[in-house]
């Protein structure tokens, strides 16, 4: 093999991923940070997160570093543990609805015609509304639990991600590549899962992550209005609502609202990143 000389004064720069520089290392050490408090938690919780320890509407001191709640609960541990729901229940609901959004959007974006006429206005009316009046609403009729939080959120979300990548492969598929399969006598399920999707699923994985963040603000909502998580459950839209009882005990609600924002900005952050890491444009300049 021939070595390529570079020009003197010439050097080779190598740069990290966008998603490892600034802002998103940051994001992406957050991001680490509370996955691992919530698998690890049990081994090493400072408390009992539905159990007293002491006198109760305590302020932040050495040994509660966030106060007490009005039970004496400590705030700081219900904080931590609230991340054991909040965050499998945004991954369960971002996932089930890529999975759905994902067929149901490719389905109608690569074979057309009715089909697409009836999917696409089923998703127009879903996205009509609010997300969040229509998830209290689904919510609201199927009855006040985290299962049929989960259930409407599902519902809500999944359209967002069918329009997404309806639009990517109804482009992809008028490429030269897709055309020499169809030419050579491949079959369609064959051509949309191999060369159709792939190249289509870049928007909806940037999407996805930034709509993780929005997912763990929605199930906060629910739960705040009594629509999700009810107490005891150390879940951070209740443990809000608790604080709003207790106006001047300001530290009960700023625990878990400053845990609903980290966990937001990080993914929003995390998001940006890689959406610029799958951006031919910048990647070149």
């Amino acid at each position: 093999m021939t070595a390529i000389a570079l020009p003197s004064g010439v050097r080779v720069v190598r740069r990290r991923p966008p998603w490892l520089r600034g802002t998103s290392l940051v994001a992406v050490v957050s991001i680490g940070m509370w996955v691992i408090v919530a698998l690890t938690l049990p081994l090493w919780s400072p408390h009992d997160p539905l159990e007293p320890i002491g006198d109760r509407l305590l302020s932040p001191n050495a040994h509660n570093w966030m106060g007490t709640d009005a039970l004496g609960r400590d705030v700081f541990t219900r904080t931590l543990w609230g991340a054991r729901q909040s965050l499998p229940i945004s991954f369960v609901v971002i996932v089930s609805s890529v999975i759905v959004g994902t067929v149901v959007g490719a389905v109608s974006g690569y074979f057309g015609g009715w089909l697409d006429t009836v999917l696409m206005r089923f998703v127009d009316i879903t996205m009509a509304f609010p997300p969040i009046l229509l998830a209290m609403a689904i919510t609201a009729s199927l009855g006040p639990s985290v299962r049929n939080a989960v259930l409407a959120m599902i519902l809500v979300w999944w359209p967002i991600y069918a329009r997404l990548l309806r639009s990517q492969v109804v482009a992809v598929r008028q490429r030269e590549h897709v055309e020499s399969a169809v030419a050579i006598g491949a079959s369609r399920w064959l051509i949309l899962r191999r060369y159709v999707l792939p190249l289509s699923y870049t928007p909806v994985l940037v999407n996805a992550t930034t709509d993780f963040g929005q997912v763990v603000l929605l199930t906060a909502s629910l739960s705040f209005v009594g629509l999700g998580a009810r107490p005891p459950s150390p879940e951070w839209g209740a443990m809000i609502t608790e604080g709003v009882t207790n106006f001047y005990d300001w530290w009960i609600a700023a625990a878990p609202g400053v845990a609903i924002l980290l966990v937001v900005f990080a993914f929003n952050f995390l998001g940006d990143a890689l959406r610029d890491s799958f951006d031919v444009k910048d990647r070149g300049r």
